[in-house]
C-alpha cells in the first residue's frame, strides 16, 4: 500500500477502464503517484474496485510517458519542439491539404478512453467546421452493433434500464459476455441477486468461461448462432401465449413479419437445437425459464457485437423483450455492456462517423438543426468513413492527413498488417498519445502531441447505464501534457475558427453538449441534458452521477426508458425487425479448418499501454496464448505448454498451447492484448479478417477460419531487464512488468552468443558476467551496473519459474554483496521463501502457491481462503479459480 500524506486529500473520480463506470478515490502521494481505492458512495460500485481498477495506482509513472511535442525531422528522426510550432505545422498541413484534395481527405480516429468533452470539440471541428464527418472511433470495433440495432428497433441509441435492473431480475442471462472478467463488478451485483433473492443467472457463449463456469444454466452455442436462439426464443413465447398483446398492438409495429421469419429460421425445437449445437433439452430448459420469468434481464457484449451479424443479432434480443413487454419497467430490459469507461459519451457528441452530436443523424433537418446550433461555416451533410472503410481509404490515398487519439489501432484493428502499410501512406500521421512509443507510432508518426493521462485528466465520461460522472484531475499534468480536446481547439483556432472554439476550460465545453441536446428537443430525442446547460464551473467540478436523460426543469433523471410505451420512431412505436438467417462470414476449409475467436483476458486492457506497468496484473496469465480443446490438441500434435503457430489467410501468430475442455473441439481462443511492444509474433488483430456488418460497420473478430500446428525453436529462456529490450533475430518473447523492471519469456532459433552481444550493447557501460555450457545447451549471464543488476538472460530452462525465483532476491536488491555475485549464475535461489507463482487474486496480490498452502492448512471453501489471504473478497473475479484450486484438491483428497 502507497503512503500517503495525512494532509492530503483524496480525490473523487473514476476508473478508466470498462464501460461499468466504477468511483474512484484517489489520494496523491509526495512522488508523482497515488492510493487507489472504490468510492463507497458511488452508485455503479459502491467502494469496490476490479482488479485492474484497484491497480492503477501502479500505472502513474512517468518512464514511458510521451512529454513534450515532437516533429519528423528530415532525417527521419523526432525532434522535440515547442507547442505552438507543432501546432502551426498541424494546421498548416490540415489546411493545404484540405484546400488540394477537399475536406473528405482529412479525419480523426478517437478512442472510448477520450472524455466526452474532447470527443465534443473533435466532432464539432472536423463536422461543422472542416466539412467532413470522417471522425470515427475505436469504439466501432466493440459496441457500433448495438447503437446500430437500438436505432433501428427504438428509433434512437438508447440502453432503457439501469444497474438496479440487475438487482430486482428474477432471471439474469449473459449472451457472449464473459462478464465475470471483463465488468466483474457488475457480475458481482449479479451473483448478489442470486444469493439473497433467488435470482437465476444463464450464460450463453460459445466457449466456457468463468461466467458460464458460475451459472445456473450454461448454454455453448455454435458460432454465430445468437439469431437462431432468440428466434426460437420469440417462437416460444408465441406458442406458449407469452406475447404482451396489448404492448405489442400499441406500441410496436413489425410483429407479424418478425415472427414469421423467425418462424422460418427456428420452425421448431430440433431444427433450432441443431443449429445452435444444443441439445434439445438444454434449449427447452432456456426457454421455458425466459418465457416463464417476467423480470428477466439479457445483458449482451461483444460475443453479440463483434460479428458480421452483430446489428441483426442485437435486433433478435430487442424483438423478444418487446414481444413480451418486458422492457421499461423495474427487473427488465434488454442491455448492451458497453467495453469502454467513455463509449457511451462518445456516442452522445457524435463521435461515429455515422452520427451527429446528440443522437443526432444526418437527416437535412438534423444537419440543419446542428449547423444552426453550432453556427457552423461547413457543416458534413452526409455520414463519414466508418474504422475499417477509413483506415482501407488511408490505404487507396483517398485519405491523406489522419489524426489518432489515444489508440493504437496497428494492433488493435482487423487485418492490422494491412493497416501499418496504409499508415506509412499519409502524407499526415498526428498522434495524441500518453505514451511515447507503440505499433502506431512506431510506423511513423510526422507529429506527437502530449496528451494529459488518467490522474491528470478533466472532464466527464457516461458509463453502460447513462450515467454521467466527473473524471477529476488529482495530479499536475506531466510536463508540457495537454488535455486533446485544448490541442483541437488551438489547431481549430489557426484554421481561422477561434470564435466557435473559445472554451476556457472543460466546464464550458461541458455546458454547450448540454444546451446542443436540448435544442428543438421537447421530448423528441431521447438524449436531453438540458437541466445541465447552465451549469457553473463550481457546479461542474462538484458534480454527482447522474443518468440522463434530464431535460431542462426535471428535478431527476429517468432511471428507465420506455416504461410508457413511447419510442422515437416517426410514429412513436418500437420497430419489431425480421433478421437475416444466421450464418459464418467465412467457413472453415481443408486449409483453415478451426474458427479462431478472440477476446479480453481478466487482468489486461487493450493494447497494454497501462495495464502493462503493473507488475501484479501481469502475473495472472503472463503470456500470450491459445486455448484449444484436448482433442484437437491430440489431432494436431500439440502439447500443453509448448509453442503452435496460427495461421490464418491474413497473418500468422506463435502463441503458447492451453489444451483446455473451455474450448470446443474445432474452436481456438487468443487473447488480443499483446503487441509488438510487448511480445513478438502474438498481434492478433492481423489474423483476423477486415469483414463488417452492413449495417453498423463493426467487425467480424469472433469466427475466423484458422489453422493451427506445433512448432519450436532450439532454445528457451528468459530475459530480465531494467527497460523493455527485443531479442535480436527471430524468435517470439512476451515481457511483463515486475518490480524495477521487465522480464520476458523467451523462445529463439538465435545463438546464445549472438543474443547476449545484443544484452551486451543494450549495456555498453555494464559489467558482464557469463557462463557458457553448449553441451548441456544452457547459457547464463549477468549485467551489473552501479553494483545493481541490470540485465540477466537465461537460455536453456527447464523451468523458467525456478530460474526467475533464483534472482529474485538480488534483481531486488539496491547493491549486490558478494555472496549474491556468486549466486547470479547459479540458477538457484537462496531461499525457499521465494514465491514467483502465477497471481490468482490480483487485487491482493495472492498467488497459487499461497492459495495451494491455504487449502493444505485446512481452508475447505472461498470464505475461508477469503478470511486468511483476502483472496476473492474485493471484485471476486478469481473465484472460479479458487472454486477450481478447491475441487482439485478435493479430487486428490478422494
Amino acid at each position: 500500500m502507497t503512503a500517503v500524506d495525512s494532509a492530503l486529500r483524496a480525490t473523487r473520480t473514476t476508473c478508466p477502464y470498462c464501460g461499468v463506470g466504477c468511483g474512484v478515490l484517489a489520494t496523491p502521494d509526495d512522488r508523482g503517484g497515488a492510493a487507489i481505492s472504490g468510492d463507497p458512495e458511488h452508485p455503479a460500485n459502491f467502494g469496490r474496485l476490479c482488479s485492474k481498477g484497484s491497480a492503477l495506482g501502479e500505472t502513474l509513472g512517468l518512464e514511458d510517458r510521451l512529454l513534450y511535442p515532437m516533429i519528423r525531422c528530415s532525417k527521419g528522426t523526432m525532434e522535440r519542439v515547442a507547442w505552438s510550432d507543432a501546432l502551426d505545422h498541424v494546421a498548416h498541413r490540415f489546411a493545404h491539404i484540405i484546400k488540394r484534395d477537399g475536406p473528405g481527405a482529412v479525419a480523426f480516429y478517437l478512442s472510448g478512453q477520450l472524455l466526452t468533452e474532447d470527443y465534443y470539440v473533435a466532432n464539432k471541428l472536423m463536422k461543422g467546421f472542416i466539412g467532413s464527418a470522417n471522425v470515427d472511433t475505436n469504439s466501432r470495433l466493440c459496441m457500433a452493433s448495438s447503437v446500430a440495432g437500438h436505432r433501428r428497433v427504438f428509433g434512437s441509441d438508447t440502453v432503457p434500464g439501469c444497474y438496479e435492473d440487475i438487482d430486482e431480475a428474477d432471471l439474469i442471462v449473459l449472451v457472449g459476455s464473459n462478464a465475470a472478467w471483463c465488468h466483474p463488478l457488475l457480475y458481482q451485483r449479479m451473483i448478489l441477486a442470486r444469493e439473497r433473492r433467488g435470482a437465476r443467472l444463464v450464460a450463453i457463449d460459445v466457449r466456457g468461461t468463468a461466467t458460464t463456469e458460475t451459472a445456473d444454466l450454461a448454454l455453448t452455442i455454435q458460432p454465430g448462432m445468437d439469431g437462431v436462439l432468440f428466434s426460437a426464443l420469440l417462437v416460444r413465447l408465441a406458442e406458449t401465449g407469452q406475447i404482451n398483446q396489448s404492448f405489442v398492438e400499441n406500441h410496436t409495429e413489425g410483429y407479424d413479419e418478425t415472427l414469421a421469419r423467425a418462424r422460418a429460421i427456428a420452425p421448431d425445437l430440433a431444427v433450432a437445437a441443431r443449429k445452435c449445437g444444443l441439445e434439445e433439452q438444454v434449449l427447452s430448459e432456456f426457454l421455458d425459464l425466459w418465457c416463464a420469468t417476467e423480470r428477466v434481464v439479457t445483458l449482451y457484449s461483444q460475443g453479440v457485437n463483434q460479428s458480421w451479424q452483430g446489428t441483426d443479432k442485437v435486433t433478435a434480443i430487442l424483438n423478444c423483450h418487446l414481444a413480451a413487454g418486458r422492457i421499461g419497467r423495474p427487473g427488465m430490459g434488454p442491455f448492451s455492456l458497453t467495453g469502454q469507461p467513455n463509449a457511451m459519451g462518445g456516442r452522445e457528441v457524435g463521435g461515429l462517423a455515422n452520427q451527429l452530436a446528440a443522437h443526432m443523424g444526418f437527416s437535412p433537418a438534423e444537419v440543419d438543426r446542428v449547423g444552426r446550433f453550432w453556427r457552423a461555416s461547413r457543416m458534413a451533410t452526409r455520414e463519414g468513413l466508418k474504422a475499417v472503410d477509413l483506415f482501407e481509404a488511408v490505404g487507396r490515398s483517398e485519405v491523406k492527413a489522419l489524426w489518432i487519439m489515444g489508440t493504437n489501432p496497428a494492433v488493435s484493428l482487423p487485418q492490422a498488417d494491412d493497416v501499418r502499410t496504409a499508415l506509412r501512406n499519409l502524407d499526415l500521421l498526428v498522434i495524441s498519445d500518453n505514451v511515447r512509443s507503440n505499433d502506431t507510432i512506431a510506423v511513423g508518426a510526422h507529429v506527437l502531441l502530449p496528451a494529459t493521462a488518467w490522474g491528470e485528466k478533466d472532464g466527464t465520461v457516461t458509463n453502460s447505464e447513462r450515467c454521467i460522472s466527473r473524471q477529476r484531475p488529482f495530479l499536475a499534468p506531466a510536463a508540457e501534457a495537454r488535455p486533446d480536446w485544448w490541442a483541437m481547439a488551438q489547431v481549430a483556432r489557426r484554421l481561422g475558427f477561434g470564435e466557435a472554439f473559445a472554451h476556457d476550460g472543460p466546464a464550458a465545453i461541458f455546458r454547450e453538449h448540454a444546451a446542443l441536446s436540448a435544442f428543438e428537443n421537447d421530448g423528441s430525442r431521447d438524449f436531453d441534458i438540458g437541466a445541465l446547460a447552465q451549469l457553473s464551473d463550481a457546479g461542474y467540478e462538484a458534480l454527482a452521477p447522474v443518468q440522463w436523460p434530464l431535460a431542462s426543469g426535471a428535478n431527476e433523471a429517468s432511471a428507465r426508458l420506455f416504461a410508457d410505451g413511447r419510442f422515437f420512431t416517426a410514429s412513436g412505436r418500437a420497430r419489431l425487425t425480421a433478421i437475416t438467417p444466421p450464418s459464418l462470414a467465412r467457413t472453415p476449409s481443408a486449409e483453415s479448418p478451426l474458427l479462431l475467436n478472440t477476446g479480453r483476458i481478466r487482468d489486461q486492457w487493450h493494447t497494454m499501454t497501462r495495464t502493462g506497468l503493473s507488475p501484479r496484473l501481469g502475473s495472472h496469465l503472463p503470456e500470450p496464448f491459445v486455448e484449444v480443446n484436448p482433442q484437437d490438441a491430440k489431432t494436431y500434435g500439440l502439447v500443453h505448454g509448448e509453442l503452435a503457430e496460427i495461421r490464418t489467410a491474413h497473418g500468422r501468430a506463435i502463441l503458447r498451447v492451453k489444451a483446455t475442455t473451455a474450448q470446443e473441439p474445432g474452436r481456438l481462443f487468443a487473447p488480443i492484448h499483446w503487441s509488438d511492444e510487448t511480445a513478438a509474433g502474438a498481434r492478433i488483430g492481423a489474423l483476423i479478417h477486415a469483414i463488417t456488418d452492413p449495417a453498423s460497420g463493426q467487425p467480424d473478430a469472433k469466427s475466423m477460419p484458422a489453422s493451427i500446428a506445433a512448432t519450436s525453436f532450439a532454445r528457451q529462456g528468459l530475459i530480465l531487464s531494467r527497460t523493455r529490450l527485443r531479442p535480436a533475430g527471430d524468435g517470439i518473447y512476451a515481457w511483463r512488468a515486475i518490480e524495477g523492471g521487465y522480464v520476458a519469456g523467451v523462445a529463439t532459433n538465435v545463438p546464445a552468443e549472438k543474443l547476449f552481444a545484443g544484452l551486451c550493447a543494450a549495456c555498453p557501460d555494464a559489467e558482464r558476467m557469463h557462463y557458457h555450457d553448449p553441451a548441456r545447451g544452457t547459457f547464463r549471464a549477468a549485467f551489473i551496473a552501479e553494483h545493481r543488476l541490470v540485465a540477466v538472460i537465461f537460455l536453456g530452462l527447464d523451468d523458467r519459474e525456478t530460474a526467475y525465483a533464483s534472482v529474485a532476491e538480488m534483481w531486488k536488491a539496491n547493491q549486490l554483496d558478494e555472496p549474491m555475485r556468486r549466486r547470479v549464475l547459479a540458477g538457484k535461489s537462496a531461499s525457499s521463501d521465494v514465491d514467483m507463482s502465477p497471481t490468482v487474486c490480483a487485487c491482493f496480490g495472492v498467488t497459487s502457491r499461497a492459495i495451494e498452502s491455504a487449502i493444505g492448512d485446512g481452508a475447505s471453501s472461498t470464505l475461508e481462503i477469503g478470511a486468511r489471504l483476502k483472496a476473492g473478497t474485493n471484485c471476486g473475479s478469481c473465484l472460479p479459480e479458487l472454486r477450481k484450486f478447491l475441487a482439485s484438491r478435493n479430487d486428490v483428497a478422494a
